[in-house]
């Protein structure tokens, strides 16, 4: 007789994404947790409990140094000011810091202008009055693109945090400023669509387990694309996952039907950063199908020491999405930028394309440029941001964009004064939350300089196997749904997961957040989750003595 779970899951929440579900769950645990000692543990989504001091702090301290800009202009007593003006303005902030030298922040201001000046080679004056007005906000962003110090600061982040600082030879992103990496994905897509490099019905390749939206964007109507899923369905010899994709699933990517590959790098939920191998597969891939584009996402490859996205290792093919968010502690601020070279495959292909399709287009960008022609695939994006017709008010905000570049800077500063000490106590802490959610689970996980630890994709499958045998995984899966196991989880301890098969993960595999909660908590879910998995045994050992 099928064994009945306790937990009844409506057939209609499989639908769902695990975002989506995630609240079903929460309702789940805290109807738990109501009458009981234990606290709702929420490791369902990637928001940091923590975040990053010395860029706050300064971002506040400079914002004191602009109003003072603003009243020295003019200040009328019913509160209305003037706004920065630019000469003169590095020396009265050169004084101002040194006046102020004890507020929170101004330290790492003065760290930061120096940096900019010697590094960078920045214009002293043009620095400042680029970081007082934008902080202000009065001003529209001009270039609408990214401000330009905004992107010298942050392009010298970038070849750290993606390139290991060893970006390729010639490398000078051109970057776009963007409300969160979410608002790049978005950008992304509409203007591969809107300049005929991606059609309904075109063949794009997803490397999954991944962040669900692009699973879900390439099935809605407007875009329609035939997916093809590559699997990281590597393994150990000892059964344990890998989270890489075989190079010969890669391989296939050397058929010219297909025209765009998306990845999560590291990946989301595994965590995990590719493999030498896989990258030497891809670059084979693009020897053999030059045309491929590439979207990479690579908002926690900062989690990896040493990482190296696409970009850096296939610059002409690929586009990076990255977002500061959790690095910084600051996903409430939706900063990113999408990064591309400005030789790349996305201008190439526009080139090539028909001249009913050019005329179309040229009919379309008429308004921003007398050369269509000559308008930039990544300046084509920040245009249909704002519908073309709206490119003259684009941007990210400006003060957005000021914080965006003191984080970068910290970074910088901390690279260059302090060896990193931000990176790696960032890692530790990541690190160690990996570690003690795996021990109370009752395993020690190898060390991988792959892994990312941001979060922990565990597939109970294989455990129950480990644990038990194939005929105890053959009466879990025969008799359970998957997501009762999630729905268990939050029921019977107000512990709260996402199921890994909404990302296109294994089945039985569920996606623990080690971002949102202290090391001591993770000590609990883990046991919480083996406490589920006993639990199924007991039932199984109960299936077997009723056989009997």
């Amino acid at each position: 007789m099928k064994h009945m779970d306790k937990i009844t899951v409506d057939a209609d929440l499989a639908k769902l994404s695990p975002f989506e579900l995630k609240g079903e769950i929460i309702a789940k645990a805290a109807d738990k947790i109501k009458n009981d000692a234990n606290t709702l543990l929420n490791a369902g989504r990637g928001n940091p409990n923590w975040i990053a001091t010395e860029a706050r702090d300064a971002y506040f301290a400079l914002g004191q140094f602009a109003m003072s800009e603003c009243r020295r202009d003019f200040y009328l007593p019913e509160g209305i000011a003037g706004t920065p003006e630019k000469a003169g303005i590095a020396a009265r902030f050169e004084q101002w810091m040194k006046d102020n030298i004890k507020v929170p922040g101004v330290e790492f201001l003065q760290k930061a202008y120096i940096y900019c000046l010697i590094e960078l080679s920045a214009d002293p004056d043009a620095l400042v009055a680029e970081w007082a007005s934008g902080i202000i906000g009065h001003d529209y962003p001009t270039p609408p693109r990214i401000l330009r110090y905004t992107e010298v600061i942050t392009r010298k982040y970038l070849e750290w945090a993606l390139c290991d600082n060893r970006p390729a030879e010639g490398s000078k992103f051109d970057l776009f400023a963007v409300e969160g990496s979410t608002a790049g994905m978005c950008y992304a897509f509409d203007v591969l669509k809107q300049n005929f490099l991606l059609k309904p019905g075109d063949h794009v390749a997803l490397m999954v387990p991944i962040f669900t939206p692009y699973i879900e964007i390439p099935q809605l109507k407007e875009f329609d694309y035939d997916v093809l899923n590559l699997r990281a369905d590597g393994m150990t010899p000892e059964g344990i996952h890998t989270w890489q994709v075989a190079p010969e699933s890669i391989a296939k990517l050397k058929d010219h039907k297909y025209k765009m590959l998306f990845v999560v790098n590291p990946s989301n939920p595994p965590s995990y950063a590719l493999d030498q191998a896989t990258v030497d597969a891809l670059k084979e891939v693009v020897e053999a199908n030059p045309d491929l584009m590439i979207l990479t996402d690579d908002v926690y490859g900062t989690f990896v020491d040493g990482y190296r996205s696409l970009i850096a290792e296939l610059p002409y093919n690929s586009m990076s999405c990255y977002s500061f968010s959790k690095y910084f502690g600051a996903t409430g601020q939706r900063l990113a930028v999408t990064a591309l070279e400005p030789d790349n495959v996305y201008d190439y292909l526009i080139t090539k394309l028909s001249d009913e399709e050019k005329a179309i287009l040229e009919q379309r960008y008429q308004s921003l440029t007398t050369d269509v022609p000559g308008l930039k695939f990544i300046d084509r994006m920040v245009a249909e941001s704002r519908l073309v017709a709206l490119n003259h008010t684009a941007g990210l905000s400006t003060p957005q964009q000021i914080q965006m570049s003191l984080f970068g800077l910290g970074s910088l500063v901390d690279n260059a004064q302090r060896d990193g000490a931000y990176h790696k106590r960032m890692l530790r802490l990541i690190h160690d939350r990996y570690n003690t959610l795996w021990k109370s689970f009752g395993f020690e996980m190898p060390e991988d300089k792959l892994r990312a630890d941001y979060y922990s994709e565990i597939d109970l499958m294989v455990w129950a196997k480990k644990l038990h045998g194939q005929e105890f995984a053959d009466f879990i899966n025969d008799n359970y749904d998957p997501l009762s196991v999630v729905f268990r989880l939050a029921s019977e301890s107000g512990s709260v997961v996402l199921n890994g098969d909404g990302f296109d993960g294994p089945k039985w595999s569920i996606r623990v957040s080690l971002a949102n909660l202290n090391e001591e908590d993770y000590s609990r879910i883990g046991a919480d989750i083996r406490h589920v998995l006993d639990e199924y045994a007991k039932e199984w050992r109960a299936s077997l003595r009723e056989k009997k």
